[in-house]
């Protein structure tokens, strides 16, 4: 075997596998076809009043770069101008009209999945900026660290004695100013960052929502993010904890607000979430648009809802041209033709197996009489076979209608085999009777429909056919697969009684 050959199906399994496996193992794909995935819809509704300025919004959204894999996301609005942009590292929807009149109302939904992100958490960390504080600010904060790092022991222990005392603050604390009236959680956080930067350690808040499986409003809910020297180590807002929070969707980081109105009043924001269930392939084809756009560019997925409906089935061609290939050039059966019991298998897929060889038999067996009735005519070939073809549409037309009146459902489907590739198998057949006898024609006749009936049943296995629609790549490992049995030259299997008896002479 020559080295060109075994190079090329070295680089086919190579890249076919390699592919296969990225999806597999990066990418989520599932390997059987029964596989779902839960995510969720979530839904933020803006709702203002507008007078007769111009009214713009800017709404912190997630985006796939910051958080869990958004598999779809839509923005909802009338006669309203739409821009995404990104503001410190967050991404922003603004939206603008220049004569807005009356209530007014605004969505953004999204399709979010548990699962690989693309998030922009930088390896290393920002350098720490001294926060803007007036000359009391600075002394309390400074006071606040001083006791806290007395009480604490890590950077663990320190960020949990900042929030407990800020939490627990009062009118007769020394560093009360700090908050500057705020009380909300999200005030005690971005003082905690503030003080934890006087220690030069970098910090940051961070505003999202639970993925669970709760439905209807949620409220934003806000922690800390603290580096810790190789990455980000997330804590509780409330208690300064650390807390897993992967589960998380994540609308922003930093300070800010999750909406802000210019032109307007009266304005509410409200946070709607739904867990769904999708199935595994829908889920995974989304999210390989989102990770590899490349890749999805080149895949299936990404060509129309006809298209993908087509290629289904063309794809699982190659497995049953594959079983023919076995069974010619390794066990040995003959059959009419190259690809006829494939197209044959096909046309199983709609009829069924035996209502299929049951009306492909008889539309054979009768087409047969009629081109040795032709063949007393002494025709020319291509009238010969034109008059065959017709003759096949005609018995294919007279077996649908008998077929209706019997009230019998398969043998309607007796449309959908290939009326050229029968029409081609009588005229062989009918060669290979005059020439070879009766037996020949029989014996590659039932070929035919033995490698046909395999290749149906290959083909419609559904575990097989999800592989093989989902990872069409495999197809290059089958092309390997098929040049490798190319160069076979060994025995058969059905030709080894007929060399049975040299091998007992030489015994």
């Amino acid at each position: 075997m020559n080295r060109h050959l075994l190079g090329l199906v070295s680089v086919l399994t190579v890249l076919g596998l390699g592919i296969f496996l990225y999806k597999v193992f990066y990418l989520n794909f599932p390997l059987t076809p029964d596989t779902s995935s839960v995510a969720w819809e979530v839904e933020v509704k803006v709702v203002f009043d507008a007078g007769e300025d111009p009214a713009k919004v800017e709404l912190r959204v997630p985006g796939s770069r910051v958080s869990l894999p958004i598999l779809n996301e839509y923005f909802i609005s009338h006669g309203f101008g739409l821009t995404t942009t990104r503001v410190d590292s967050s991404r922003v929807a603004i939206w603008s009209k220049r004569r807005p009149n009356g209530r007014q109302t605004l969505y953004y939904r999204a399709l979010v999945e548990l699962g690989p992100a693309v998030t922009n958490i930088a390896l290393k960390p920002p350098e720490v900026t001294p926060p803007k504080l007036g000359g009391a600010d600075t002394i309390a904060a400074l006071a606040i660290l001083e006791e806290a790092r007395q009480m604490s022991a890590d950077v663990d222990t320190l960020v949990a004695q900042l929030v407990d005392r800020l939490r627990r603050s009062t009118r007769a604390d020394q560093y009360v100013w700090l908050l500057r009236g705020g009380r909300a959680e999200r005030d005690y956080l971005e003082r905690v960052v503030e003080i934890l930067s006087l220690a030069d350690i970098p910090a940051r808040t961070v505003h999202g929502i639970p993925l669970d499986l709760r439905r209807g409003p949620v409220e934003m809910e806000h922690w800390l993010e603290v580096w810790e020297g190789r990455n980000w180590r997330t804590y509780n807002g409330m208690t300064g904890v650390p807390e897993d929070k992967s589960s998380y969707l994540i609308f922003w980081r930093g300070e800010g607000r999750l909406a802000k109105l210019t032109g307007g009043n009266r304005l509410r924001v409200t946070i709607v979430k739904e867990p769904i269930t999708l199935k595994g392939v829908e889920a995974a084809a989304s999210r390989e648009r989102m990770l590899s756009p490349e890749l999805w560019a080149l895949s299936p997925q990404s060509l129309p809802l006809t298209t993908q409906n087509v290629y289904r089935i063309l794809l699982l061609v190659p497995l049953g041209v594959f079983v023919l290939v076995i069974m010619r050039n390794v066990v040995g059966v003959r059959t009419f033709g190259t690809f006829m019991p494939v197209l044959i298998a096909l046309a199983f897929r709609e009829t069924h197996l035996l209502a299929g060889i049951v009306l492909i038999t008889v539309l054979v067996a009768l087409g047969l009489v009629i081109r040795f009735y032709l063949d007393r005519l002494k025709l020319l070939l291509v009238p010969r076979l034109a008059a065959v073809l017709i003759v096949v549409i005609l018995l294919m037309l007279s077996v649908s209608i008998i077929c209706n009146h019997l009230g019998i459902e398969s043998g309607l489907s007796v449309a959908l085999f290939p009326m050229v590739i029968i029409t081609m198998t009588i005229e062989r057949m009918s060669i290979v009777w005059e020439e070879r006898g009766p037996r020949e024609a029989v014996q590659e006749g039932i070929g035919s429909l033995v490698c046909a009936s395999l290749a149906y049943i290959v083909m419609s296995w559904n575990a097989l056919e999800h592989l093989v629609v989902t990872f069409p790549e495999l197809l290059l490992v089958l092309l390997a697969v098929t040049i490798l049995l190319g160069r076979y030259s060994g025995y058969r299997l059905l030709e080894l009684r007929r060399f049975r008896a040299l091998v007992t002479e030489k015994a």
